[in-house]
């Protein structure tokens, strides 16, 4: 057997059989609940007599960029460096998307992987995240996004849209995931990698709760394709980067708390800056509305008064301190403000109402970032062993469960 493989201080060893581990972005539990409840997921049902089902928790905040990378690193973002989707560059002065990956600290499993010479394909569904997660890759690497302009020299293959059968979705729809799963069985069947990572998009998950016909439709359409990779001899890890909840009054109306505006009414404009990590390119079904913040504070003696405020407005659940939430979430202490807020289940932040465009929401508003959205599934198509019962598990565990731990 070769020798197994070392990344970020943790042993993994090489693939025996073709590995997939999926990220299905924004996967709450509950709606594979609904879905085997309806029927539509049969595969997933079985999933509990052949493989194995538990649960973990995501990466706090709770967004795509922090968690795909902690996936592919198996580890916090205190190790990779990746602490949201945005964030305040202080050298540079300015906010600016995490999506270079000039921003990571550490190298991923599938870099590694590759350079052990095993064949690694990743795709997924943003462009986005194309560059982070494939940072160093030598193998397979392109998004549904853009999968029209995929070449052999920058993406390790070519006229993928024509092998998948399927034109390139729209980025705001449930078919941008579907060309995932689809590409990646093709993949699977033809070039049959050692390794893949498969990384979804949630736009069905903002855009309609667990349950409902677009939801179940959603999720017979995974489980399709999961039995498909299962047929063809695939280990699977399934797991998601975070969870989805409503963030709505009883009648149904976006529950925001405007932090920024807040803060300007009580210390003056301009004394604090808040800013939502959740903000990327694509934020017409979210709002760039999440139940994360952080805040930069131009007076550092203001920490305390400024703490003391925002704990006490209703809908906020935490209020912690750089230091505080860098021990607590594993974090970058120099890629967050001196504080940040948490809301509550039911309840978004925003920045200032103005820089807030809420024309795209035609349905409740659905979003994540706290803690209400860190516990995940972790869904297994094989048996695990040699796991301690005491163990805290983690979506960043899918590479170690899987390699290590399978029968």
């Amino acid at each position: 057997m070769s020798q197994p493989l070392t990344v970020n201080a943790r042993t993994y060893r090489l693939p025996a059989a073709p590995t997939i581990v999926i990220c299905v972005d924004g996967c709450e539990q509950e709606y594979i609940n609904q879905a085997i409840l309806a029927g539509q997921a049969p595969f997933l049902a079985k999933l509990v007599e052949f493989g194995t089902v538990l649960t973990g928790d995501c990466v706090v905040p709770s967004f795509t960029n922090p968690n795909n990378l902690s996936i592919v690193t198996g580890a916090p973002p205190s190790v990779h460096g990746i602490c949201g989707n945005f964030f305040f560059d202080e050298e540079a002065g300015a906010e600016v998307l995490m999506n270079d990956p000039k921003y990571l600290r550490a190298p991923s499993i599938l870099a590694e992987m590759a350079r052990a010479g095993q064949r690694v394909a990743v795709v997924t569904a943003k462009d986005k995240l194309r560059a982070l997660l494939g940072h160093g890759l030598q193998g397979i690497c392109f998004s549904a996004e853009k999968a029209d302009q995929v070449t052999l020299e920058q993406n390790g293959i070519e006229r993928i849209v024509e092998r998948v059968g399927m034109p390139v979705p729209s980025v705001y729809s449930a078919e941008l995931s579907q060309f995932v799963f689809a590409a990646g069985l093709s993949l699977l069947r033809e070039e049959r990698p050692d390794l893949m990572y498969l990384s979804t998009t949630d736009y069905v998950q903002h855009k309609h709760a667990p349950g409902t016909p677009e939801a179940n439709a959603f999720y017979a359409m995974m489980d399709h394709y999961l039995a498909g990779y299962h047929a063809e001899g695939a280990v699977l890890a399934i797991t998601a980067d975070h969870g989805m909840n409503a963030k709505t009054d009883a009648a149904g109306r976006p529950n925001i708390v405007y932090l920024q505006d807040r803060l300007d009414e009580q210390f003056g404009v301009r004394s604090t800056r808040v800013l939502l990590p959740i903000t990327d390119p694509y934020v017409v079904h979210h709002g760039a509305l999440g139940s994360y913040a952080t805040v930069y504070l131009g007076d550092s003696q203001a920490a305390g008064a400024v703490t003391e405020f925002l704990r006490g407005i209703n809908g906020v659940e935490a209020v912690l301190t750089r230091a505080q939430a860098s021990e607590r979430f594993e974090l970058p202490p120099d890629r967050i403000g001196e504080l940040v807020v948490l809301g509550e289940r039911l309840t978004a932040l925003g920045s200032a109402a103005s820089q807030h465009d809420l024309s795209g929401l035609n349905v409740p508003l659905r979003s994540h970032g706290g803690v209400s959205e860190q516990k995940v599934p972790l869904l297994f198509n094989r048996k695990l062993s040699g796991i301690e019962s005491a163990r805290r598990l983690r979506n960043f565990d899918a590479f170690d469960l899987a390699l290590n731990h399978l029968a």
